[in-house]
């Protein structure tokens, strides 16, 4: 018989809890799908706002939206209109119901518990699908996800929380760079155009500087080709560092922090060739892009409501 069994909101950034259905079934199958749960929440910032993990007898689905995710159990033979149908229902009701300056600064596990009332209603009129269908117009999430299905997520994206060996690395590598690419960040601000410019600045002096030692070095037996090296290698690290600040990829917290050293290496080398207030320059200007990379997170797709 093809069901919905739970489902529970989770906060995006950490994994927080907030609301869960309290009906588990005891069934061994059920239980192991609690573990992925846990490790779903642990990596919602890395994977797209539509998701699928098949688990064998079980699915579970969930949808992401302004930092908090919807997901739901459901038997392998349930319909995929249906599962997204009702995560997009409570989607809208949460949305309704609490703003997002609570979800953000919420700190207990569980604190909107009273939700549950509302997914247990919704989990009734899914679970009979015959009442269903004259209440609700499915035309719309049909062709949605035709257009844009679901991400398949992987048993190896789990990661080593669920006891998965290194023979599958490989594979979760790949599939990282999926999910990146599905990504979108947030909007960007003012104080990240002013990086951005900033950032291009700095890259563009690096690269005038770069072709002048090297007609000093074409002039000057004497001068030292490892300068010109430092100057074109500053100049990619400001480009790299656009590169993050506009594009989603896998690692890039990670990614800015390794630039902004090798920003900081090319101008301790270029010492002798530039002052203190150029070298406070550059790397101010550094430190100002790197923030602005780490500020800028991934979000999840806002709801249309077709208004």
């Amino acid at each position: 018989m093809s069901m919905v069994l739970s489902a529970s909101v989770v906060r995006v950034r950490d994994g927080l809890p907030l609301s869960a259905s309290t009906d588990y079934e005891q069934s061994m199958g059920v239980q192991e799908c609690r573990k992925y749960f846990k490790s779903l929440s642990k990596k919602l910032g890395q994977l797209p706002d539509r998701c699928t993990l098949k688990t064998g007898q079980y699915n579970i689905n969930f949808i992401s939206s302004l930092g908090v995710s919807y997901m739901m159990l459901c038997t392998e033979n349930y319909p995929n209109v249906l599962a997204f149908s009702f995560l997009d229902e409570l989607q809208r009701e949460f949305i309704s119901t609490y703003n997002m300056m609570k979800t953000n600064t919420a700190v207990r596990p569980y604190c909107f518990i009273e939700f549950d009332n509302f997914i247990q209603r919704t989990k009734q009129r899914y679970n009979n699908p015959r009442s269903l269908s004259t209440k609700i117009n499915l035309s719309d999430m049909q062709t949605e996800i035709k257009l844009r299905p679901p991400y398949q997520v992987s048993m190896c994206e789990l990661g080593s929380a669920n006891g998965f060996t290194s023979s599958f690395s490989v594979e979760c590598k790949s599939a990282s760079k999926i999910s990146s690419a599905h990504q979108r960040l947030e909007p960007v601000t003012l104080s990240g155009i002013v990086a951005f410019i900033l950032s291009l600045l700095c890259g563009a002096l690096n690269l005038i500087r770069g072709f002048h030692a090297i007609e000093s070095l074409l002039q000057n037996d004497g001068e030292d080709f490892s300068y010109v090296i430092a100057f074109f290698l500053g100049t990619a690290a400001c480009l790299y560092q656009c590169y993050l600040l506009i594009y989603c990829t896998g690692w890039r917290n990670v990614k800015s922090f390794l630039t902004f050293g090798l920003i900081c290496l090319c101008n301790m080398y270029l010492y002798e060739l530039r002052n203190l207030w150029q070298l406070f320059f550059h790397v101010t200007v550094g430190v100002f892009v790197t923030l602005q990379i780490w500020l800028r997170q991934p979000q999840g797709k806002s709801p249309d409501y077709n208004v």
